[in-house]
């Protein structure tokens, strides 16, 4: 028997609309855009369209019932590696099987999307933005309470004492003013320039070693304000120095001033440029120094989600076009409640909480280093610089989720739930100031992440009732630091970990980084749990950011031929204390990188020794590279070995098109528990390090070729193209301007890392087993088969 949703219409509603129409009319011009706009009404219940679903889709569903089902095992069989390719990349067969069957062919479904009408009170005080789904203020950076009222007192200095007068040191240290909202340190009032930076060395004195080849030390307990302040053009100054005379070397200034701080650009830091926001607040704000500020009617992170007082015209295009259903009673003078918008939509659903900005915003906002935890910066033209920053791939991911169709604001439709908290921020800058100290964490970064994560998750439990429905299951965090969420605190471990870093603890049961500051052996199990630092059954590796190189990629690396690939072997890397410059830690890299120089260096170490196997076409070197690149794409083979946790050298070989050696047991990489790796890389064990070459030397060329034409076909899924031309878009739109990466980028029409993500995600919606329990009455967009295959 058909079921055909009640139809939300009525020829009263009609009525009014028409009334209310004219009304709006008159005052739209006065009021534009506090009530909703014409398009608001022009769009709204043009064809009566149910809310909840379609006279069609019942009948389409009939339909399906009566076609047999397909048996996808018998449509799709694997390869002779036990691959089943989908769009071109090996999957592992079950995955593989689905994806070709059902992920290809899933059918858009009506979603039911929430226009948040809650206001907040005094409206943030000018000194927040407004959620107007929860009627909350999310305070800027130095500011408090419920209305944002109320100023904070964050300062630069810890407690002074006789021997230490400005404290001891922290990065924010400041001889001269500080600004209390972010513990920044400025020139001040009095001055000629009071808003440059007086960042860390800059206002202090230097001591001139007695050996000009030691590097200079900084004496944090005297400050230099002769200096820096003087009008004495033979003085080094700073905070009076005019830049165009210093760079026309009419006066001398102090070289250890630099300008650290993002916004400002120039040796003197009088140029202001755009600073760092998530998604630049997507056209419908200001970014402030990492926040977004967001325009009236708009809130969220990046400023992308519409209130009741946006203008339609004005939405996001994932949440276009749009269906609205008109409240029964709109009461203009009053308070505007929430209104709903239909809009047509693939599964996955991702849901993105909108977190109190200590778990993102204010991390970026209150920032030192202008580097820190950002993928990008932006030069005295506003271009795009884009950085090496290998923890950017945090940044890269939650960007594209907040753009994508595949996001939703309504909970109960959602598939997942993905938790915005900012590792890669709050890690680089754990003792940035004193209000980030980690003194009641013993100086460890891992104690001080696994709390803001424990925070993030009382809050979402507190304030948002989708938690407790699965246990956190079907909710996603990202912990992108070296050793991924083995410091996740146990309330989250149900969830699914976004890392990359994936140690099952099969071998590896301890914390595998050399930086002491980063273990978690020493977390006690009543705060962490005694879960492994991955579980393949639920989380994912995903590859690590890598910069756009214009000349890799016009150049097409990735599909150079073997013929022109001389080099048997190649790993390029620090190889530990044995070499200059190496690590001394003994436990760095967990000694393979050691071992594998041992065997096959090809650069002698400190005592003039090479490798006891080296050979000719075989690179071990710690020597840089004039041109890394293309050393990796003259090779056939190249290493992927561990540094403090995971390294890029995956990504490494892959964008090179080079066939990956993997040495690290029970260690995941990027996509291993779901692609089929036997297609195009190749592990080795730990204690098979000394037969390494032998074994490559095995492999025959038409497996040689085989592992290299997959390389090819998955090379663009270890990218984040989708974040470069969310940026290419923002650039274009703003001056006009399409750089040498954004052309590159434009040509390429592959899947990347985040269309593989929705690939997995959506595979998980109906393959995880502890979905198989749940019952949902959704509206899938899929097919009998492929929901029997979940069931």
């Amino acid at each position: 028997m058909l079921s055909i949703q009640k139809w939300k219409c009525s020829w009263f509603l009609i009525a009014t609309i028409a009334s209310v129409v004219a009304l709006v009319s008159v005052v739209h011009m006065f009021l534009y855009p506090l009530v909703p706009t014409l398009d608001y009404f022009r769009q709204a219940q043009t064809s009566c369209l149910p809310i909840n679903g379609s006279a069609e889709t019942a009948t389409e569903h009939a339909r399906e019932s009566l076609q047999p089902l397909v048996d996808l095992d018998h449509q799709f069989p694997a390869d002779s590696h036990k691959a089943v390719v989908h769009r071109g990349a090996p999957w592992q067969a079950k995955i593989g099987r689905w994806l070709s069957g059902c992920d290809s062919v899933t059918k858009e479904v009506n979603v039911v999307e929430i226009i948040g009408g809650s206001g907040c009170k005094n409206d943030c005080s000018g000194q927040g933005v407004c959620n107007h789904e929860l009627g909350q203020c999310r305070c800027f950076h130095g500011f408090s309470g419920e209305d944002c009222s109320e100023s904070l007192q964050l300062q630069c200095n810890y407690q002074n004492s006789s021997e230490m007068p400005y404290g001891r040191w922290v990065v924010s240290i400041c001889p001269a003013h500080c600004d209390t909202t972010r513990a920044m340190c400025f020139c001040g009032e009095g001055t000629k320039y009071p808003n440059r930076p007086v960042a860390e060395a800059c206002g202090f004195q230097i001591k001139t070693p007695s050996d000009p080849n030691a590097p200079k030390v900084i004496d944090w307990t005297k400050a230099d304000l002769d200096n820096i302040f003087t009008t004495n053009v033979s003085k080094p100054g700073w905070c009076n120095v005019d830049p165009a005379e210093a760079y026309a070397q009419k006066v001398k200034f102090k070289e250890e001033c630099d300008c650290k701080y993002d916004g400002l650009w120039g040796q003197f830091c009088e140029v202001p440029v755009l600073s760092v926001c998530i998604n630049q607040c997507s056209g419908n704000g200001h970014c402030r120094g990492g926040f977004c500020q967001c325009n009236n009617g708009w809130y969220g992170v990046d400023c992308s989600i519409p209130s009741v007082k946006s203008s339609i015209r004005d939405w996001p295009q994932w949440l276009l076009p749009a269906q609205l259903d008109v409240p029964d009673s709109l009461h203009l003078a009053g308070k505007v409640v929430n209104f709903n918008a239909v809009v047509k939509k693939k599964r996955p659903l991702i849901y993105v909480y909108d977190l109190l900005p200590e778990f993102n915003s204010l991390l970026l906002e209150g920032r030192h280093y202008k580097l820190e935890c950002v993928n990008r910066i932006y030069d005295e033209n506003n271009a795009t610089l884009w950085m090496e920053q290998l923890y950017g791939a945090q940044m890269a991911l939650y960007e594209s989720i907040l753009a994508s169709p595949h996001r939703t604001l309504n909970g109960e439709e959602a598939d997942f739930f993905f938790v915005p908290a900012l590792d890669s921020c709050i890690i680089t800058r754990a003792d940035d100031a004193p209000h980030l100290s980690m003194e009641e964490h013993k100086g460890l970064r891992s104690s001080l992440t696994l709390d803001l994560y424990k925070k993030a998750y009382y809050h979402i439990v507190e304030q948002y009732p989708f938690w407790n429905r699965s246990s956190g299951r079907d909710h996603i965090w990202f912990f992108s630091w070296d050793e991924g969420a083995c410091y996740a605190p146990k309330e989250i471990w149900n969830s699914m970990m976004l890392v990359h870093w994936g140690n099952t603890n099969s071998k590896h049961n301890h914390s595998t980084t050399a930086y002491w500051a980063d273990v978690w052996d020493t977390i006690p199990s009543s705060r962490r749990g005694n879960h492994p630092c991955f579980d393949p059954h639920k989380d994912l590796v995903l590859p690590a950011w890598k910069r756009p190189d214009v000349v890799s990629l016009s150049t097409k690396l990735w599909a150079r031929p073997r013929e022109k690939r001389k080099t048997l072997f190649y790993f390029n890397g620090n190889l530990g204390p044995a070499y200059e410059h190496g690590r001394p830690e003994s436990s760095y890299s967990m000694g393979i990188r050691q071992k594998l120089a041992e065997e096959f260096g090809s650069s002698p170490n400190k005592e003039g020794k090479l490798g006891k196997q080296h050979a000719e076409d075989v690179i071990v070197t710690p020597l840089r590279s004039e041109n890394y690149h293309e050393a990796l794409a003259c090779s056939v083979f190249c290493g992927v070995f561990p540094g403090d946790g995971w390294s890029g050298r995956m990504e490494d070989s892959i964008l090179q098109g080079c066939i990956p050696v993997v040495v690290q047991d029970g260690i995941f990489l990027p996509y291993e528990n779901v692609l089929n790796y036997e297609s195009f890389a190749v592990r080795i064990h730990e204690d098979d390090i000394p037969n390494l070459i032998n074994i490559l030397r095995k492999f025959n060329e038409t497996e040689i070729e085989f592992m290299l034409a997959n390389v090819k076909k998955i090379w663009q899924r270890f990218l984040y193209r989708d974040s470069f031309m969310l940026e290419a878009k923002r650039q274009k739109a703003a001056y006009g301007r399409m750089e040498d990466w954004a052309v590159q980028f434009s040509e390429l029409f592959e899947d990347d890392v985040f269309a593989t993500f929705l690939q997995i995600l959506h595979y998980k919606l109906h393959n995880d087993p502890w979905r198989q329990l749940a019952h949902t009455n959704k509206d899938f967009g899929q097919s009998r088969e492929c929901l029997a295959k979940s069931k």
